[in-house]
């Protein structure tokens, strides 16, 4: 199946007004008062007078029915040589800004900041500095709109492509308009995986948490890497599904993916963080863990 881009309109390519209208609806799905900015409760988060859940519906309905195994064999292949282009790390920031949402109620930041309140909440726990840095790039990933990706090829809950679908996910009946749904071996339970073969071994839907999770493995301790490579995998670490695919290790691991998941989701505010103070920290925090450029 041919899945260029040059095959969808501009509104199959952009269904969402922004990205954030994604993470609005999880954390509809997914509220969990009283975590991360405790002077705004969960349900005044997005509180846009135009809500617009059909754009969410058709957004959903795109990812679920272009997400094929043979899609996300074609974009690993494509984007995991990291030949596209190489930046410092700071000037990789300047380059995710490029992604300009005009319609977030919550605040004017910018994705860097938005990125800088997540790893400062972190930071205000007490957690390790690998944490931090988790929080500075969990959403590096997101530049794949920048190199002409579809919205629902960046961001969207992942979820285990080449075996049958968790009716957990949300929007399941839209997977009946996937290629994939009408092959037996890929709607088996356990597809072309064995049982328990571990989550490093499956292939999830091609987005942001993967691209992210390539470009950062050589650099961050495991538990970070699990925390960037699946906190959009809400079938598993919300729902408990998907356990037959599971190794000891994941299960050790899922715990630091729920640990993060709230900061992901609650840790935005209109308080901008203060750079010119914070920018000492974190200039000795990237250099620690990360080369001096980036490849993307």
């Amino acid at each position: 199946m041919n899945t260029r881009t040059n095959q969808f309109t501009e509104k199959e390519i952009n269904p969402l007004n922004s990205l954030d209208e994604w993470e609005d609806a999880v954390l509809q799905r997914y509220p969990e008062p009283g975590m991360i900015a405790q002077h705004k409760t969960e349900e005044e988060f997005r509180n846009y007078e135009t809500p617009g859940r059909d754009t969410v519906k058709e957004f959903y309905r795109l990812n679920h029915t272009y997400q094929t195994y043979d899609f996300v064999q074609e974009k690993r292949a494509h984007y995991l040589s990291f030949d596209k282009k190489e930046m410092p790390v700071w000037e990789a920031f300047d380059f995710l800004n490029q992604l300009v949402d005009d319609s977030d109620p919550d605040t004017d930041l910018d994705q860097f900041q938005h990125l800088l309140q997540t790893s400062e909440a972190i930071r205000a726990d007490g957690h390790s500095d690998w944490m931090v840095l988790v929080g500075l790039m969990h959403d590096m990933g997101k530049v794949l709109c920048l190199f002409g990706e579809p919205q629902w090829a960046v961001v969207g809950d992942t979820f285990p492509v080449g075996c049958a679908y968790s009716g957990k996910i949300v929007y399941p009946e839209f997977f009946q308009q996937n290629p994939d749904y009408n092959n037996p071996v890929y709607q088996s339970q356990l597809g072309v995986y064995k049982q328990n073969c571990g989550l490093r071994n499956v292939n999830m839907s091609w987005g942001h948490d993967e691209y992210v999770y390539q470009m950062m493995k050589d650099h961050l301790p495991e538990p970070g890497l699990y925390m960037l490579r699946y906190h959009s995998f809400y079938a598993w670490h919300r729902e408990g599904e998907y356990d037959h695919l599971l190794d000891d290790h994941d299960r050790e691991m899922l715990q630091w993916v729920k640990l993060f998941n709230p900061y992901d989701l609650y840790s935005k505010c209109p308080t901008p963080p203060d750079w010119k103070q914070l920018r000492p920290y974190y200039e000795d925090l990237v250099a620690k863990y990360l080369p001096s450029t980036l490849k993307f």
